[in-house]
């Protein structure tokens, strides 16, 4: 730990507002603890109502010259950020281990596909276009264009606290929107060591302003009902989504969501179980199981299902477990007590209700908020994780004995946002993959996340697009003008 008091006071922790670092009104601040230890790392800016509509007077002020600002130089901006934080990896990696909690192996790699958005959208700046064409009379010529929405308001989750910005921020950038962001107050200091990163890259006062604060509802909800904010993107569960999306409904915004998931993972009988293995491992233990995307409900052809079970269990039990700081740590702790608390009562009641532990299942002792890497056999669908996200290292694995039933419990339940399938027979993967009520689907493998790639989900998980060609769209607006001759 003896980087802590190293890489802390180079990191922010006042409000970023019109290119400058201020404390919120009166001076409040709000603590923000190591998850490992429960001790406080900092003591962040607590942001008031008054300080969230000067966030919002800051983007609004910045929005037209940002807009007319050339598409290369945006890009550039982006580009020159990326650089920094891929030379800086081994600073902000332990800062964000620090505050959420995960080994500094996944805070690397999150560092690596989060900077990745900004290098993909400093190239998608450049790409914009419209069209033109003759109308079907010939009397009017048809003209199309993209113009950016205008300010957009970002409220960001704790679990991926630099990618969940990235993605945001980095299509917003690219296409001449400014911004008021608001990151979890779990996880606050990485998007201020990013907004601190994007200000020595060169991107001008007010384009983004950061807002951190306790009281998200009582100061964000002014922002989004101000007439003068275009858009809201939100990433978090699907309580709170839809409570963003009512009260956008006033301002008409354009809204993009990316909720809550309750992902399928889908072994069938002919699957590679090495790699299915290998998938579940991913799926399931990427940062800790605090993922949207993280595999939920292990779905597994009867005739295979013990085998990929003990497969499963020796992976998870042979993962050490530790403060993300040291060496060899594979599974840092859960982000607070409340998440802990949640994922061992629903093991517990998978327990009651019938479920065999094969690995994990037990809180341990000492301090911070560990749960053990946990699979769960003999599940019965009276278990509240059949319909519940867990956001933990809990695997629970159900049967099936044929592709209809897969697919039918696969698509029982409110989510769509991802799902996983292992075959070794192309026509099984791709009539499933089709049938799958998802918006992404992993097939042999156990990861789907990309830069390059559309990221969201169906049903309750949301709606828009973030990443890939798609992603930039949802900061654009199209204008016809029509043109007589």
């Amino acid at each position: 730990m003896g980087g802590v008091t190293a890489a802390l006071p180079s990191t922010p922790t006042q409000l970023f507002i019109a290119g400058e670092w201020r404390d919120a009104e009166g001076a409040a601040t709000f603590p923000v603890e190591n998850p490992a230890t429960g001790d406080v790392l900092a003591s962040v800016a607590d942001a008031s109502v008054a300080d969230g509509k000067a966030a919002l007077d800051a983007a609004v002020a910045a929005q037209p010259d940002w807009a007319a600002t050339a598409p290369r130089d945006r890009g550039e901006i982006l580009r020159r950020a990326f650089d920094i934080i891929t030379e800086r990896t081994d600073e902000l990696a332990l800062l964000m281990t620090l505050e959420m909690g995960k080994p500094l192996s996944e805070s690397k790699a999150e560092i690596a596909y989060g900077a990745e958005f900004f290098r993909w959208f400093s190239e998608e700046a450049v790409r914009i276009a419209g069209r033109y064409s003759v109308a079907p009379n010939g009397a009017t010529r048809l003209l199309t264009m993209k113009q950016p929405v205008g300010p957009c308001l970002m409220i960001t989750p704790w679990n991926f606290p630099l990618a969940m910005g990235t993605r945001k921020i980095g299509p917003a950038v690219a296409a001449g929107c400014t911004m008021v962001v608001k990151p979890a107050g779990l996880t606050p200091l990485t998007m201020l060591w990013l907004a601190d990163v994007l200000a020595e890259a060169g991107l001008p006062a007010g384009v983004l302003n950061v807002v951190t604060t306790s009281s998200t509802s009582k100061v964000m909800e002014p922002i989004i009902r101000d007439p003068r904010l275009r858009k809201l993107t939100f990433t978090g569960s699907t309580e709170v989504g839809r409570k963003l999306i009512e009260q956008s409904a006033d301002g008409v915004l354009r809204v993009s969501m990316e909720l809550g998931g309750n992902a399928p993972f889908l072994v069938f009988e002919d699957a590679d179980l090495d790699k299915a293995v290998d998938g579940a491992m991913l799926a399931k233990m990427r940062n800790v199981g605090e993922a949207c995307t993280a595999a939920n409900r292990f779905l597994v052809h009867e005739s295979v299902a013990d085998e990929f079970s003990r497969r499963l269990a020796e992976r998870m039990n042979a993962l050490k477990v530790g403060d993300g700081t040291e060496d060899g740590v594979d599974v840092g702790p859960l982000v607070e007590e409340k998440q802990r608390t949640k994922v061992a009562s629903l093991v517990d009641d998978a327990k009651a209700k019938g479920a065999e532990v094969l690995a994990g299942g037990e809180v341990p002792e000492g301090t911070g908020w560990f749960y053990p890497p946990t699979v769960l056999t003999e599940v019965p669908k009276e278990a509240d994780l059949w319909r519940e996200e867990i956001f933990g290292p809990v695997a629970p694995v159900f049967t099936f004995t044929d592709d209809e039933e897969a697919i039918a419990m696969a698509n029982a339940t409110e989510f769509g946002l991802v799902a996983y399938l292992f075959s070794e027979n192309l026509s099984r993967a791709m009539t499933v993959a089709e049938r799958l009520e998802t918006g992404m689907v992993g097939v042999n493998q156990g990861i789907v996340s990309n830069p390059s790639a559309p990221f969201g989900g169906v049903k309750a998980s949301g709606f828009g697009r973030e990443g890939g060609e798609e992603g930039i769209e949802e900061y654009l607006e199209t204008k016809y003008v029509g043109l007589a001759l």
